[in-house]
């Protein structure tokens, strides 16, 4: 099938007639507008130092969210609209599980798909599975994952934007793979086929201290996205980046130590392996929050030896 036509395909589920007069707005507007264009004049405009600009900008996106929480920042004044999406928050805003055993979120998020890597694929949105290899951009590294656990956590624009680590330990290298900047609301991933696939994103490894097979990341960008910040890389992984795609990077992480951030809110997708279980508190469509657990490993003790 030729590129041009895979990426104009459009899944069946639900047809565009039949989504509610404002689905059917965010899905045009997002979608069927020039994505890259937009993306990249994102990433400038946010960065306009101006007091107008900068409150004009922040007013317009709150008309457009209900849950802007910027209370929790860690400063009150921003400088621009960019400034803004990138916001720290305050020491102790996001309580950190810190038993070895548990994985803890990288990021606050809405729980999407989760379960279980089987036949080399997992789910987008129900029904719609996509290739984990595709994903990763490597077979080899996707054999390694049959059978693992998955989650996926989008971000909300409104939503704190950075991520960090699971648990402790190193994180070995980075894959970037160039791509599209599809949205990733729950609008496009029911109509967009294999949407995580064709969208920019980069491929994080992180080998727990306590013995564990790896934990992989995948941070997918989306339109708005101007850039992904990768702390260790001396340049940001952006629709203008040019290389290389695979990345050394090797240093330590403690666990919830910030890894790196989006400059919009996209979606971060984690695999670990199956000797972990889900934590009781995991439900589609739920907000959790980063350091708040997400997978529990089973038999620690057994485990370790």
């Amino acid at each position: 099938m030729a590129p041009n036509i895979v990426e104009m395909r459009i899944a069946s589920a639900k047809p565009l007639a039949r989504l509610t007069p404002a689905e059917r707005l965010n899905f045009l507007l997002t979608n069927r507008l020039p994505r890259r264009w937009l993306t990249l004049f994102m990433g400038r405009f946010s960065r306009i130092e101006n007091p107008l600009v900068r409150a004009l900008s922040i007013g317009i996106w709150r008309l457009f969210v209900d849950d802007l929480k910027l209370g929790e920042a860690a400063k009150s004044e921003f400088t621009s609209l960019h400034d803004c999406f990138i916001r720290q928050l305050k020491p102790g805003a996001r309580p950190l599980d810190d038993d070895p055993d548990v994985l803890t979120s990288p990021c606050d998020a809405v729980v999407g798909e989760f379960g279980t890597v089987t036949e080399g694929q997992v789910l987008q949105a129900k029904g719609y599975p996509y290739s984990v290899a595709e994903l990763l951009g490597n077979p080899a590294d996707a054999e390694r994952l049959e059978g693992a656990r998955y989650v996926t956590l989008r971000l909300k624009s409104s939503m704190y934007h950075r991520f960090h680590a699971p648990c402790a330990g190193r994180v070995r290298g980075l894959r970037y793979i160039s791509g599209d900047t599809w949205n990733v609301n729950p609008i496009a991933l029911r109509r967009i086929e294999r949407l995580f696939c064709r969208n920019e994103r980069a491929v994080l490894t992180l080998e727990p201290e306590t013995g564990a097979p790896v934990v992989t990341l995948v941070p997918v960008a989306a339109i708005l996205v101007a850039s992904m910040r990768i702390h260790g890389l001396d340049a940001p992984l952006t629709l203008e980046y040019e290389g290389p795609n695979e990345i050394a990077l090797d240093r330590k992480a403690a666990k919830g130590e910030e890894l790196g951030y989006f400059e919009h809110g996209s979606t971060i997708i984690l695999f670990a392996s199956a000797t972990f279980d889900f934590a009781a508190n995991l439900a589609r469509g739920e907000v959790i929050r980063m350091g708040q657990p997400l997978l529990r490993r089973r038999n620690p003790t057994e485990n370790n030896e």
